[in-house]
Formats: structure tokens, C-alpha cells, sequence
């Protein structure tokens, strides 16, 4: 055990903090099931997604696996895959519910049948209305952008259908969103308590949605001011509408997997951005500035310990 300005560091597994990229926390159990539905009013996500219909799934994966059975596709079919930074690592999540349907690609090419275009950690693809052009169809990945826009204000209305994971984003430990723009009416396989739930807590948090933006915002400009003692630099530029899902940054020399370790070790849920040197950590809206210092703190341990 080690205490640094009265930071606990302890290797105890069960007297760790917890930290999430979720904004979820224990005391959000409790507070979730006190919201009535009488505090909840239903056209806040009717609102928000004025003129779209949209159907409640159990995650973000579930709600991407919905859309791309709306394709047919065949096992020479392939889904070409971009992103906001064009690093090629793809998260397993969304390629392994691509498998079970067809191939899938970094580029786009003859047998293009789907472009996924994945909004990476809250910081959009910029060029959404140049991929119409294509007359390809269109699903967006906004698992981490429920809040984000990018400067053409395409983000959500450029595809098919858009998917969203509520638990990036919302105090909540289930469900995704399905959004299609193409008017129709998709089930959902929730049983009715589950959807109800999903729809009480979603239109409860929905009039916050600025609020959380400005926290994560401010989350994220902290984050940056901090690390600077620590030679990193940002991996991402925090733009006008942008709503970070986590803090990236660019740590070279040092053995990214084994910050990974010794961040978990101590409560922190964090990770590589595989396939260059980057590493993130959360910046949701349930953190105050002193967790973000024991972000900090344990970075700058790990950097010292590590003697490269």
C-alpha cells in the first residue's frame, strides 16, 4: 500500500476504486429504480429523435445485429468498415457480428454491400455526405456519439439505420438503441419490463444531455491540462459539438499493455488504442476532478516505476 497526497494506492482487489468508461456507478441502482415514470416524459426521446422510429435493444452489438439482418446478405457480401482515425484496429465487438453475417473490409471495393461507418470514442467521421454519393448503404456507429456532431450536422442522418449503446453514455448498466431512417418498424426482442425500463431511465436522462456534454467536455480539457506535466499529447482535437467518450492520448516508449495492467490493477478501466501508440481512459460525467487526478496520479506511478 502507498499513499500519495492522500491518494490510497493499494494492490487490495476489494478495496479498490472502480472506475468505468460507463458513466455507471453502484449508487446508480438505487436512483434508478426511485425515478417514477411519473418524472419521465415520453417525448424527450421522441424528441430527440423527431421523425425517426427507433426500437430498444439489449446493447449496441444487438442493435447492429438487427440492422444488418435487414440486408440479406450472403457470405461473399462484405461490410466495409471506416473510421474517424483510420487506424485499422476494429473493436472484436463490431467484427464479430459482421462474421455471422458476411465479410468484412477496411476498404470499399465491388462486393461492398454495407459501409459501418464508426464514430470512434465521440469524435465523428467528418465527410458523412461525400459516402451518400456511393449509393451504398449506410450504418452508423455511434456507440460512443450519442451527443456528438460533426460540421455538416450529419452525424445520426446520414445512414440507414444508427445504432447507439446507451451504457457509453447513460448512468445505466443495459441497452442500445436501433434508429432507422427509413421509416420502418423494427421489433424489439426486449421482454416489456426491459423496454419499459430502457424507456423510463433514457427519457429521465435525456433533458441532461447538455449538461453531460459540458461535464465530459470540461472532463476531457482537465485531462489535457493535467498530462502535460507528463510529456503526452491528446490524441484527439476536442472541436465545437464533439462529445468525448474517453480520453486518448499518445505515450510513447512505454509498454502501452502493461499500463493497461497496472490501470485495471488499481480500479481504472482503461486501454490500448491498438495499432499505434495511444492509450485511453474514461472521461464521463459521474468523474470530479480529483478522480481525474488519481487518473493522473497512477500514470505518472507507472511511468516512474517502469524506468523506461
Amino acid at each position: 500500500m502507498d499513499l500519495h497526497n492522500n491518494y490510497v494506492i493499494t494492490n487490495d482487489q476489494f478495496l479498490q476504486p472502480t472506475y468505468r468508461i460507463s458513466p455507471f456507478t453502484t449508487r446508480d441502482i438505487a436512483k434508478n429504480i426511485e425515478i417514477t415514470n411519473s418524472e419521465c416524459i415520453d417525448a424527450n426521446l421522441k424528441g430527440y429523435f423527431t421523425g425517426k422510429k427507433y426500437t430498444f435493444t439489449s446493447s449496441g452489438r444487438d442493435a447492429l445485429n438487427k440492422a444488418l439482418k435487414r440486408f440479406n446478405l450472403s457470405e461473399d457480401d462484405v461490410v466495409s468498415i471506416l473510421t474517424t482515425t483510420g487506424n485499422l484496429y476494429i473493436s472484436s465487438c463490431v467484427t464479430k457480428e459482421i462474421e455471422k453475417f458476411c465479410k468484412w473490409s477496411r476498404e470499399i471495393s465491388k462486393r461492398t454491400r454495407i459501409i459501418l461507418v464508426n464514430h470512434e470514442f465521440g469524435f465523428p467521421y467528418e465527410n458523412l455526405t461525400e459516402l451518400v454519393k456511393l449509393g451504398i448503404p449506410i450504418i452508423e456507429d455511434c456507440a460512443h456519439s450519442f451527443a456528438s456532431q460533426n460540421r455538416e450536422s450529419s452525424v445520426g442522418n446520414i445512414g440507414d439505420y444508427v445504432i447507439y449503446s446507451l451504457p457509453k453514455f447513460f448512468p445505466i448498466q443495459f441497452g442500445g438503441i436501433l434508429v432507422n431512417n427509413r421509416n420502418e418498424k423494427i421489433k424489439s426482442d426486449l421482454n416489456s419490463c426491459a423496454e419499459e425500463y430502457l424507456e423510463k431511465i433514457v427519457n429521465y436522462y435525456i433533458p441532461s444531455i447538455n449538461q453531460i456534454k459540458d461535464t465530459r467536455r470540461q472532463n476531457y480539457e482537465y485531462l489535457v491540462q493535467k498530462s502535460k506535466k507528463l510529456k503526452v499529447t491528446q490524441r484527439f482535437d476536442l472541436k465545437e459539438n464533439y462529445c468525448p467518450g474517453v480520453y486518448m492520448f499518445k505515450l510513447e516508449e512505454y509498454n502501452l499493455s502493461n499500463l493497461k495492467i497496472y490501470m485495471q490493477s488499481h480500479g481504472v478501466e482503461s486501454s490500448v488504442f491498438y495499432g499505434e501508440d495511444s492509450f485511453f481512459i474514461p472521461v464521463n460525467q459521474s468523474l470530479k476532478k480529483f478522480d481525474l487526478d488519481y487518473f493522473i496520479l497512477l500514470i505518472e506511478k507507472f511511468m516512474f516505476e517502469s524506468g523506461d
